[in-house]
């Protein structure tokens, strides 16, 4: 994806980004995306907060939005799935509604509107990738096969590893991003803490969850 925003777009103002709550308060949940995806053939997972819920296995705390993750490539496929809705691309706190292919090459964002309603419903990432394998957006170094970092939940859902998205989570560190983490990390493997310090360390060096995983993981803080 290009760094240069494309022309044309609305740049959202405050009020117009605050009242984005309302209209993403009737987006759809995990299971209801999967059963509309159900037989696609790209690749693709729940993301975020959600993608950390289902990996432990129940809802913990509410969600503003839903977010999934597709190839950047195979984003025609996902779309053709909602015929009716509109896809809209946002960045840098612009949107462009009806995005053209031009803004899609330029932004990774895109957000699923119902036009009879006005109201956001999903939130779909186009990630770089290299065919099957995965190009992490932060650092392009980062790159794993995508049967490496989908879960499935017991009933076929599925979601990001939880150690893909606590990276991701960590360059901002929100209040929520800091309660995910703390409530994430007990349910982890071992080999999944020790690949969230490393991560953290390639990504974010110094960042303060790697002195927090670093007595779980039976080392001493530096």
């Amino acid at each position: 994806m290009s760094e240069q925003l494309p022309s044309g777009g609305i740049e959202m103002s405050p009020d117009e980004i605050e009242a984005l709550h309302a209209k993403w308060s009737s987006c759809w949940t995990p299971g209801e995306v999967a059963q509309r995806l159900t037989g696609i053939s790209t690749p693709w997972y729940v993301a975020a907060g959600w993608a950390l819920d289902l990996f432990r296995g129940r809802q913990t705390r509410a969600h503003g939005d839903i977010e999934i993750a597709i190839p950047a490539a195979s984003f025609p496929e996902v779309r053709d799935r909602f015929p009716g809705y509109v896809f809209a691309a946002v960045g840098s706190g612009r949107i462009w509604e009806d995005a053209t292919p031009e803004v899609l090459a330029t932004v990774q964002q895109t957000w699923l509107r119902d036009p009879a309603t006005g109201n956001y419903l999903l939130d779909v990432f186009r990630e770089p990738h290299d065919g099957d394998t995965w190009i992490c957006r932060r650092d392009e170094r980062i790159r794993l096969p995508y049967s490496d970092i989908i879960h499935r939940t017991h009933d076929g859902i599925p979601y990001l590893a939880p150690e893909l998205v606590l990276l991701f989570k960590a360059k901002h560190t929100r209040r929520k991003d800091q309660t995910d983490f703390e409530a994430t990390v007990p349910h982890m493997t071992s080999t999944q803490r020790e690949a969230l310090a490393e991560l953290l360390a390639r990504v974010h060096p110094g960042h303060r969850w790697i002195a927090d995983l670093q007595p779980r993981l039976g080392l001493e803080p530096r």
